[in-house]
């Protein structure tokens, strides 16, 4: 059973390495939040819907969706389209989460952009439990968000303002994110791959349907590369 001490250094660790997703996830929230207030929807809303859907940018199209009436199912498609890219983040955790006890379906729901680029970084310091530390992590980005989003709320009830172009601040933390990953990544070939099926799906589907089939043509080529590479490296031994 986990010490009282390792307890408080597993969440003194996971607060210390979630502090850049806290300080854009607050600005996110209260992005999210200042819009659904805008909408004529109060700080409870903004409050349940982080709690319960925790999609970043899905809610900021929910938004959208509210005021604009759509049906449930044109709903659930969108958000197929929009958050479908976590099914194929969820892969690489699932031997993982499935150790992970009564904590797995929480961990799986909780697994966003940035938590996902944390957890796959993270180096996990001796003595500490990295189940725990992923725990803690998820969490407390879960928590950001919905703080962010209740203070937005809050604020936007009270001081009136045009929010036009607030919705940007999630494309700006994906450019962040980016550039973060390039710096520390020795190959970019994954990220120019990115590029590459992104552009390519977008202008041939157009901005609202090209997401999904630009992560498939992604996965299918990182697959057949690294297929290739494991027969490569195969032969080569076998000629030594």
């Amino acid at each position: 059973m986990e010490t009282t001490v390792n307890k408080r250094g597993s969440i003194g660790f996971a607060f210390r390495q979630s502090v850049p997703v806290m300080l854009g996830y607050i600005f996110l929230g209260i992005a999210f939040g200042l819009l659904l207030q805008d909408a004529g929807y109060h700080f409870g809303w903004a409050f349940l819907s982080s709690v319960v859907i925790y999609a970043g940018s899905m809610q900021f199209v929910l938004v959208s969706l509210l005021t604009g009436g759509a049906s449930l199912f044109y709903a659930a498609v969108m958000t197929l389209f929009i958050n479908g890219r976590h099914i194929f983040y969820g892969l690489s955790f699932v031997e993982k989460y499935k150790k992970m006890g009564v904590a797995c379906p929480y961990m799986v729901f909780s697994l966003t952009d940035e938590t996902y680029s944390l957890l796959c970084s993270i180096k996990v310091p001796e003595g500490m439990e990295e189940n725990k530390v992923f725990f803690w992590i998820s969490f407390l980005d879960h928590c950001y968000w919905v703080i962010g989003s209740v203070m937005g709320a809050l604020a936007g009830s009270r001081i009136g303002f045009d929010s036009t172009g607030i919705d940007f601040s999630m494309t700006a933390l994906f450019i962040v994110i980016v550039v973060e990953q390039w710096q520390e990544q020795k190959s970019h070939f994954a990220a120019l791959l990115g590029a590459v099926c992104g552009v390519s799906w977008l202008l041939i589907l157009g901005p609202d349907r090209f997401i999904l089939p630009a992560l498939c043509s992604c996965v299918i080529v990182l697959l057949v590369v690294q297929g290739q590479t494991k027969d490569f490296m195969v032969e080569k031994r076998g000629t030594m």
